[in-house]
């Protein structure tokens, strides 16, 4: 392991953990970005979950799929944008209720995912491989996720420290 004193994440350890979840996520982003780039698509990395639940489930609404994907409604709502924007996706404002948009593959976006599909399956196998590598990082997030549904940082956080009065 590479330890560098200048390097805030490793140095603060567990309480940078936030800082250095983060930096992880936009390595591995910025890697996938650039894998995509090398096969000849613009493909943004948020959009694969986003994709995965359309692939596998069919239409589906934002809430739906922020639902599925345990992200909020915004960052779905954001990526659903960009990917109506590059003619992936196509949405259906719900006749019932005007806030609720059903979203579906386009044609377009048919073709993109059925070209990925190979690609996908190599970027699954590259991530077993890192996560083996790394020990299991993922039993680890599991454990993780876990223990911030069984106790939010923020009540952990506001156990620690005194309300302040207005």
């Amino acid at each position: 392991m590479v330890e560098n004193q200048d390097d805030y994440s490793r140095t603060f350890r567990g309480a940078a953990l936030a800082a250095r979840l983060r930096r992880l996520s936009e390595r591995l982003d910025r890697d996938g970005t650039r894998a995509y780039l090398a096969h000849g698509v613009q493909f943004e990395q948020r959009w694969y979950g986003l994709l995965r639940q359309l692939i596998s489930n069919g239409p589906m609404s934002v809430g739906e799929i922020a639902a599925a994907l345990q992200i909020s409604h915004a960052s779905v709502s954001e990526a659903r944008r960009s990917l109506e924007n590059a003619g992936i996706i196509a949405s259906v404002t719900s006749s019932e209720d005007g806030r609720r948009k059903t979203l579906s593959l386009t044609s377009a976006g048919i073709e993109l995912c059925g070209r990925l599909s190979a690609l996908w399956e190599t970027f699954n196998a590259a991530a077993q491989e890192l996560n083996d590598e790394a020990g299991d990082v993922v039993g680890l997030l599991d454990r993780l996720d876990d223990a911030l549904a069984s106790r939010s940082m923020y009540d952990r956080i506001m156990d620690r420290v005194a309300p302040v009065n207005d």
